[in-house]
């Protein structure tokens, strides 16, 4: 009996974006053992479109879909597998990953301005409903000597839960985890990032994972002095928790996880989703 891979899914629109998403998948796939399904959803909530043209446009993507499996065979000696479905971005996504039970969405990004905020949050709330991370990826991989992720920590109780995708990151890609920490003024907040850095540092020595820790400027953004930091080290990637919660502010502003995903030195972001079973339980003992 051959048993099945687990797979790594990447979203396709047919862009730039998506062909960058595809040749991590592939440096990923080779690591972890896995193989890598490319999926496009075509939007079944259209008015203007009819029953019959959307079926149509599922057959288009299929084709389109065949075709990059054949240019991904010629380039890298590998053919990934492809679904095309009707559906809602996101959601959908979320859908096939489950089905498929894949180990990570690796997907394409578009600059982010105008009324992308609005669906950038949208993006957000559904990335937190996922059972797997998402890395949201905007431009081409880069060859980095050092192999080091960014993991910011706050005083938010959910920065515990990225510990684990660091060790998994460290033990899979030989990564040092580069602890970027809050400075807050507000005594609270203090205690509380103090508690998960004091966390953090236990957990990670205790998996023996290579680490360091570098402390944020007092009063400046958290989320710039992230992307400021990353961009400084030169890195590849930055780990982050998905706020559980979307407000209006959110949605007006732009939540802190939308700025560092679609940062303007288009760095590689690891979403990881909220584990609901841990904070219902009490979290972290």
């Amino acid at each position: 009996m051959t048993i099945s891979k687990k797979t790594i899914v990447v979203p396709c629109d047919f862009t730039e974006v998506s062909q960058y998403a595809i040749d991590l998948a592939v440096r990923l796939s080779r690591i972890l053992n896995t193989d890598y399904t490319l999926v496009h959803i075509v939007d079944e909530g259209s008015m203007f479109s009819s029953e019959a043209s959307k079926i149509q446009e599922v057959e288009k993507a299929t084709q389109r879909l065949q075709e990059l499996s054949d240019q991904t065979f010629e380039k890298y000696e590998e053919r990934p597998k492809f679904i095309a479905r009707l559906g809602h971005l996101y959601e959908t996504i979320n859908t096939i990953s489950d089905e498929l039970d894949a180990r990570l969405v690796i997907m394409g990004i578009h600059e982010f301005k105008g009324i992308q905020r609005f669906t950038g949050s949208r993006a957000l709330k559904v990335m937190a409903g996922s059972k797997i991370p998402f890395i949201m990826v905007s431009g081409p991989y880069q060859y980095r000597k050092d192999n080091d992720i960014v993991f910011p920590i706050d005083h938010k109780l959910e920065t515990k839960e990225k510990l684990i995708w660091a060790n998994y990151m460290s033990k899979n890609f030989g990564s040092r985890i580069v602890i970027l920490t809050a400075t807050h003024s507000d005594e609270l907040l203090k205690k509380r990032t103090i508690g998960n850095l004091n966390f953090a540092r236990k957990y990670l020595t205790e998996k023996g994972v290579e680490f360091e820790v570098h402390y944020a400027e007092k009063g400046k953004n958290f989320a710039e002095e992230t992307i400021r930091f990353a961009k400084e080290i030169n890195t590849n990637l930055i780990l982050i928790m998905i706020t559980k919660e979307i407000n209006l502010q959110d949605f007006l502003l732009g939540a802190e996880e939308q700025k560092i995903i679609f940062n303007d030195a288009r760095i590689s972001v690891m979403c990881v989703n909220p584990r609901t079973d841990l904070t219902k339980s009490g979290g972290f003992n």
